[in-house]
């Protein structure tokens, strides 16, 4: 499980507009999928600032006794990434499109450095938001692509179907990716999405937690040759 700057679709061109305070939220999921069946949290921050914009995430990886005997439950490995989108050009017709700097790193040695441009786009009061990312990819740890680029979509949907706290978001990502599945087969193309639904449970907890969950939907992915269906159910803590 992975994820993506779902509050950075949410709220960016508020942030940028208006000079909003850093958002953060924590998310723990528990994942169903086939031999996972494990606990995942996730610590996501964003802030708007004049120049721009940064957001990051952390995910944790948790075991169990059973999968590693020898630890106990124990974080089993992290993957994170750390963006700043540039825009100088607030006040212009240009507003929306940014620069974007982007590194993603894993605990077992792996990281990649992303350069490109995002793009926002959002309906006239900000309840649909999508924001669109074109990147050149640079790999370290685990060889190059022959493709290296890597093309993001990220989205957000307030009051889904006029249920007042519903909430549609996720992410799409698909990016050039050697893999090599027996002696001769190879792919170049990784997939992975995850959207997510979350429902907000209003003044029962001061409208900070919503209960919902994912489906990480995934092609080539991890080390798994095509399409992977995993889903999770999760609580998400906004502060």
């Amino acid at each position: 499980m992975s994820t993506k700057p779902i509050i950075a679709a949410a709220i960016a061109a508020m942030a940028l507009s208006f000079g909003a305070k850093a958002q953060t939220n924590v998310q723990t999921f528990y994942d169903f999928g086939k031999d996972r069946q494990y606990v995942t949290t996730t610590f996501e921050m964003f802030k708007g600032d004049k120049f721009g914009d940064t957001f990051f995430f952390i995910d944790h990886y948790y075991t169990t006794k059973d999968q590693r005997p020898e630890v106990g439950s124990a974080i089993n490995g992290s993957y994170f990434e750390i963006e700043r989108g540039l825009n100088f050009w607030q006040e212009s017709s240009l507003k929306d499109l940014s620069a974007h700097l982007e590194y993603d790193g894993t605990t077992w040695g792996q990281g990649t450095w992303c350069f490109g441009a995002k793009y926002f786009l959002h309906s006239q009061d900000f309840s649909n938001m999508l924001t669109l990312y074109a990147m050149y990819e640079t790999f370290r740890g685990f060889g190059e692509a022959d493709i290296p680029v890597k093309f993001t979509a990220v989205w957000s949907m307030a009051n889904l179907f006029g249920v007042k706290g519903l909430t549609f978001k996720g992410f799409a990502d698909l990016w050039g990716n050697n893999c090599v599945w027996g002696l001769n087969e190879e792919t170049k193309w990784t997939f992975l999405t995850e959207p997510q639904l979350w429902m907000n449970l209003g003044s029962l907890f001061d409208g900070h937690l919503d209960i919902g969950g994912e489906v990480e939907i995934s092609c080539n992915f991890a080390g798994n040759k095509g399409f992977m269906v995993n889903p999770c159910a999760g609580l998400r803590w906004a502060f």
